[in-house]
C-alpha cells in the first residue's frame, strides 16, 4: 500500500481587536485549522476515573531585535504535561494589529513542526475540511487596543513537554515623537521562568528611552512623566545606537502586575494577564532626512523637528446624532475643549454639526456669540484667535444629541467651507521644476476631523455612494486631507478606512472608554502640526527600480512623525542622489516657503546583517498595496493589481496577511502497513487512506472479541491469554453515538499507551489513525528517524533542548545538520553528566556565524549544546545557521559568554 502524507490536526486562531492598519482583519479571515485527522479525545483511565494534572506552564521568553524602527519579535513558551495521559494544551498571543506573523514552529512528542504560509483561499479549504472532521479552535477572553490574537491549541503526550515558538515582525511608527515598541505578556498563567530582552540598535544616536511600568494595554500611551520599570535592567551597547532592555519578573511580581491589571480592568480573579511591556525610545534626525543602504536595498528616512508649521484651514465634523447619548457626547465635549486650545495663532477654523440636519457655526461678535446655517458659503473661516476660541469653547459645551445620522451631507458642507476657503484667501505662486505642477495654491492646509458613532442612515445611505461622491468634491489642486475617528464599535470602520484613504488621510478607531477624551485629544495632536505639505521623494531612474519604490508622495509631515520610503537599487549603482520637495511654513505669519534638499550617498557593497532592509521592503511594500487595495475597491486577480502583487510578496517572505493563512504540516512521516500481513500477523493496521482513494476494507481478526458497555460497545484485543485483564489486553471502545464505532481507548495496559482509530464494528473498518504513539505491540511502518525526546533526554543529557528531537539521529547518537557545500554534518553528543569541552578552551565564533542569544554586546564563543543556556530557546533552524564543532567532534553553538554554563 502507497504511504500517505498526514497533517496534523493543529488550530490557528487570528482575530483582530484593533482597526487602525492595513490589517484590518476578520475572524473569518484568519482562523486556520489545517487537518486530516480528528481532533484529539482524551483517554480516561476507567479503573480510577481519576482528575488530570493540569498542564502547567514552565517558561515563556520574549526576544525582540529591533533596527531602524524594525521590530522582529519571538516568543517561546514551554508547557509540561504531567499527567500520564495526553492532554489538550493552548499557546495564546496578543500581537500588535500592525504586525505580521513570520514564523511558527511547535515542537511537541519530540518533533518539530513548522508552520509555512499559504493562498488563504487554499488554507481555508484545509480548514473547512478540518472542521468537518471535528476540530476547533480556541479564544481569549483578554482585549488591548489595536492588537489581535493568536491561539493554537495541540495534544501534548503525557509526561513530556511541548514548545511553541512564534514570530512577527512589526514596524515601529513615531507618533508625538516616540516610537514605541509594545509586547502584550498574557501567557494565561503565572510562569516560573519568564524574561523579555529588547535589543535595540539603531544607525544614530539613541537620544530618549523610556521604559514605563507594565500596563493594561487600554491606556492611551505611555507619557514621559510615568515611572520608570523599577524591574527593568538597561545595559549600554559600545555606542549610543544601541542598548538592551531586560525585564524578568518573578513570581512575585507576576502576582502583583496581575492584580493591578485585574483591578484596572475590571476582570475576575482569575485572570493572569499582566499588562503591556512597553519600550519607548526615538533617535537623532535631522530635517535632511537620512538614507540608509544594505545587500540591493535602500530606506529614506523624513521626520523634520525644527521647521515652523505650516498654517491649517481645521474644519470639525462632529456627530450628535441619538447613538451619542450619555457618556459619549459628554467626553465629545471634554476633548474639543482642549483640541480648540492646541489651534496655532495663525490657524483658521469651522465647526459643523451633524445629526439628521446640518448646522454651521458663526462666531459672533455681539453677545449672541454664534449662530448656525446649513449655507456653506455664509460661512467663512474663523482666525483662531483667544476671543474666537473662547466662543468655539461655548459652542463645545453645548452640544447635544438629537436625530439621527446624515454624513453624506455633513461632508458636502465640510467641503464646501474648505473650498471656499482657498478662493478667499490662498494664493498662486509659480514653481520651476517639471515634475511639479504649473501653479499651486497655497497659504493654509485644509485639514476635516470628521467623527462619527454609527453609520449613514438619513439621506445619501450607500456608503460606496457617499466615497465616490465626496471623493470627486474632494479634488483639483488643493485637496482637504479627510480624517476619520470611528467612534465605539458601531461605527462602520471598513467605510471610514477607505473614505479616508482615498481622501488623503486615515482612519482612527476610538475606543468607548473611560479615556475617550484623551484618545480624540491624542488624536489630534498626531496631525494638528504639519511641518511639510505636498512633498515629493525623487529619485534618478537609473538608480533605483522604479517599480519597486514604494509610496513616495506625502500630502503633508506632521510634527512628531515620520515618513520611510523603502525601494531596491538598480544594478551596478555606485551612489543614490535623490530629490526632496515640497513647501514648510513661515515663523509667525501664514503662507509657505519652498522646502528642498539633495543627499548623496555612496552605494557600499559590504552587507550588514543588523539592517534588515528587506525585510523592511517587503512589509512596508505590502501594507501599502493593502491600502490600495482598500481605497480603490481593487479585488481583481490581474497580475498587476494591487491584491496579486502583495500576495506574491506575502508568500515569498512568508508573511501571515489578509491574504495568507498559516499552515502546519506533520513533517516527512508516513504511517503505512500493507494490509493482508497487518491481519496475518494479528495486529491493527494504521491507515490514513487518501482523499482520492477508497477507504481499505478490513475485517477484525478472529481472535478479537466484540460485545456490549455503556459505552456502545468495545472490542477486545487479548494478546496473551482469553478474555483476562492482564498487562497485554487492550480495550477498544465506542461511544452510543460515534457512527464509527471505536474512537477511543477505554483502558489499556501499561496506561500509557493511549490511541485512538475510527471503526465500526458492524461496517468494518474503514480508516484507522493513531493519535499519539504507538503500543510497541503494534507493528508500524515510518519514514521518521525521530525518536522521543524522552529518550534522548535521559541518554543524552538534553533536557530543556527538546528541538534537538528533530535533527536526532539515535542509531548513531548524533545531530545531523547540513554544509555550505549541502553535504551532511554529523555532529556527536555526548553520554556523559559532564559536557565536553574544547582541550585549548573555548575559542571565539567567526564572524560570519549566526548566533544565539540577543546580546549583541558581549563576545561569542564556540561551546558544546548543554553548556549554552540561551539554546534552550532556539529551534532546529535557529541551529542549522548557529552550530559549530567542538574538538572536532561535538556539536556545539556559537553562545554569548554571559550563557556560557549558566544555570536555569
Amino acid at each position: 500500500m502507497a504511504p500517505h502524507r498526514l497533517m496534523i490536526a493543529f488550530c490557528f486562531c487570528v482575530i483582530a481587536a484593533g482597526a487602525n492598519s492595513a490589517s484590518i482583519h476578520t475572524q473569518d479571515e484568519h482562523i486556520v485549522v489545517a487537518s486530516e485527522q480528528h481532533k484529539v479525545r482524551r483517554s480516561i483511565d476507567t479503573s480510577t476515573d481519576r482528575p488530570y494534572d493540569p498542564i502547567k506552564l514552565t517558561e515563556m521568553r520574549v526576544r525582540s531585535e529591533v533596527a531602524l524602527r524594525y521590530a522582529r519579535t519571538s516568543v517561546i513558551t514551554h508547557v509540561i504535561n504531567p499527567d500520564m495521559r495526553p492532554q489538550e494544551a493552548s499557546f495564546h498571543m496578543l500581537l500588535p494589529d500592525t504586525a505580521f506573523i513570520s514564523g511558527f514552529t511547535m515542537i511537541t512528542d519530540g518533533k518539530s513542526y513548522k508552520a509555512y504560509v499559504k493562498e488563504k483561499q487554499e488554507a481555508k479549504q484545509m480548514y473547512t475540511q478540518a472542521v468537518s472532521q471535528g476540530s476547533g479552535a480556541a479564544h481569549i477572553a483578554t482585549k488591548a487596543r489595536d492588537s489581535n490574537h493568536f491561539t493554537v491549541s495541540v495534544n501534548v503526550e503525557g509526561n513530556t513537554t511541548a514548545v511553541f515558538d512564534l514570530r512577527y515582525e512589526d514596524f515601529l511608527v513615531s507618533r508625538n515623537g516616540l516610537y514605541s515598541h509594545i509586547i502584550n505578556l498574557h501567557p494565561g498563567a503565572l510562569v516560573p521562568t519568564m524574561e523579555v530582552v529588547v535589543h535595540i540598535k539603531e544607525s544614530q544616536k539613541i537620544t530618549k528611552l523610556h521604559v514605563p511600568e507594565v500596563r493594561t494595554g487600554n491606556e492611551i500611551e505611555a507619557k514621559q512623566n510615568d515611572a520608570q520599570n523599577s524591574k527593568v535592567v538597561i545595559q549600554n551597547g559600545t555606542n549610543e545606537n544601541e542598548v538592551t532592555i531586560t525585564f524578568t519578573p518573578d513570581l512575585a511580581e507576576q502576582r502583583r502586575l496581575a492584580k493591578i491589571y485585574r483591578d484596572k480592568s475590571q476582570l475576575g480573579s482569575s485572570s493572569t494577564a499582566l499588562g503591556q511591556f512597553v519600550v519607548e525610545y526615538d533617535v537623532e534626525r535631522s530635517n535632511n532626512g537620512e538614507i540608509l543602504l544594505n545587500d540591493g536595498y535602500f530606506v529614506h528616512f523624513l521626520a523634520p523637528t525644527s521647521l515652523p508649521p505650516l498654517s491649517k484651514h481645521v474644519v470639525f465634523v462632529l456627530d450628535t446624532s441619538y447613538s451619542m447619548y450619555g457618556g459619549k457626547i459628554e467626553q465629545l465635549r471634554k476633548a474639543m475643549d482642549v483640541i480648540l486650545s492646541d489651534l496655532h495663532p495663525n490657524d483658521y477654523f469651522n465647526i459643523v454639526e451633524f445629526n439628521s440636519v446640518i448646522k454651521i457655526y458663526e462666531l459672533k461678535d455681539d453677545e449672541s456669540l454664534y449662530t448656525h446655517t446649513s449655507s456653506a458659503s455664509a460661512v467663512p473661516p474663523a482666525p483662531a484667535s483667544a476671543a474666537n476660541i473662547a466662543k468655539a469653547k461655548v459652542i463645545a459645551s453645548r452640544l447635544n444629541i438629537s436625530g439621527a445620522t446624515n454624513i453624506n451631507d455633513a461632508l458636502e458642507a465640510a467641503l464646501s467651507l474648505v473650498k471656499k476657503s482657498v478662493e478667499q484667501k490662498n494664493e498662486k505662486i509659480d514653481t520651476e521644476n517639471d515634475n511639479e505642477p504649473a501653479e499651486i495654491k497655497i497659504q493654509m492646509e485644509p485639514i476635516i476631523i470628521f467623527l462619527t458613532d454609527g453609520e449613514p442612515n438619513v439621506g445619501q445611505s450607500d456608503p460606496n455612494q457617499i466615497i465616490s461622491h465626496i471623493t470627486k468634491m474632494n479634488s483639483g489642486e488643493i485637496r482637504a486631507a479627510l480624517y476619520s475617528l470611528a467612534f465605539g464599535d458601531n461605527a462602520d470602520r471598513t467605510f471610514l478606512r477607505k473614505l479616508s484613504l482615498r481622501n488623503e488621510g486615515f482612519m482612527r478607531h476610538i475606543y468607548m472608554a473611560a479615556d475617550a477624551a484623551l484618545q480624540l485629544q491624542d488624536f489630534y495632536r498626531q496631525v494638528s502640526s504639519p511641518l511639510l505639505a505636498n512633498v515629493k521623494f525623487q529619485y534618478p531612474k537609473n538608480q533605483v527600480k522604479e517599480e519597486s519604490v514604494s509610496l513616495h508622495n506625502f500630502r503633508t509631515i506632521n510634527a512628531g512623525s515620520e515618513v520611510a520610503v523603502v525601494g531596491q537599487l538598480a544594478d551596478d549603482v555606485t551612489e543614490i542622489t535623490p530629490r526632496i520637495v515640497g513647501f514648510s511654513g513661515i515663523e509667525n505669519e501664514v503662507g509657505w516657503n519652498r522646502y528642498e534638499v539633495a543627499p548623496e550617498v555612496v552605494v557600499n557593497s559590504t552587507k550588514d546583517e543588523h539592517m534588515p532592509l528587506e525585510r523592511l521592503w517587503a512589509y512596508l511594500t505590502i501594507k501599502q498595496l493593502l491600502d490600495k487595495r482598500a481605497a480603490d475597491g481593487d479585488h481583481s486577480t490581474d497580475e498587476n493589481s494591487p491584491e496579486k502583487k502583495a500576495l506574491a510578496i506575502a508568500l515569498k517572505y512568508s508573511f501571515v496577511t489578509p491574504l495568507t493563512s498559516l499552515v502546519v504540516v506533520k513533517p516527512n512521516e508516513t504511517y503505512s502497513v500493507d494490509v493482508e500481513p497487518a491481519e496475518a500477523t494479528s495486529t491493527p493496521a494504521w491507515v490514513s487512506p487518501s482523499q482520492s482513494a477508497a477507504p481499505p476494507v478490513w475485517s477484525a481478526p478472529a481472535d478479537w472479541g466484540y460485545g456490549a458497555n455503556r459505552r456502545g460497545g468495545w472490542f477486545q484485543r487479548n494478546l496473551i491469554g482469553n478474555g483476562q485483564h492482564n498487562r497485554n489486553t487492550v480495550y477498544y471502545g465506542g461511544s452510543d453515538n460515534d457512527d464509527y464505532g471505536i474512537s477511543s481507548l477505554l483502558y489499556a495496559y501499561p496506561p500509557k499507551y493511549t490511541n485512538s482509530f475510527r471503526f465500526n464494528p458492524a461496517r468494518r473498518i474503514t480508516a484507522y489513525r493513531p493519535f499519539t504513539s504507538v503500543p510497541a505491540t503494534i507493528t508500524t511502518t515510518s519514514t521518521s528517524t525521530q525518536t522521543p525526546t524522552t529518550a534522548s533526554n535521559v541518554n543524552y543529557h538534553l533536557e530543556g533542548f527538546e528541538w534537538t528531537s528533530s535533527m536526532l539521529n539515535s542509531s548513531t547518537g548524533a545531530l545531523t545538520v547540513l554544509g555550505e557545500n549541502g553535504t551532511q554534518v554529523i555532529l556527536q553528543l555526548a553520554t556523559d553528566v559532564d559536557p565536553p569541552k574544547a582541550d585549548a578552551g573555548d575559542k571565539e565564533c567567526s564572524k560570519s556565524t549566526f548566533a544565539v542569544g540577543a546580546n549583541e554586546n558581549v563576545g561569542r564563543v564556540c561551546v558544546y549544546l548543554t553548556r549554552c543556556y540561551a539554546a534552550r530557546t532556539i529551534t532546529s533552524d535557529d541551529y542549522q545557521k548557529s552550530y559549530c564543532i567542538v574538538n572536532n567532534r561535538y556539536a556545539g553553538v556559537c553562545c554569548p559568554r554571559d550563557d556560557v554554563d549558566r544555570k536555569p
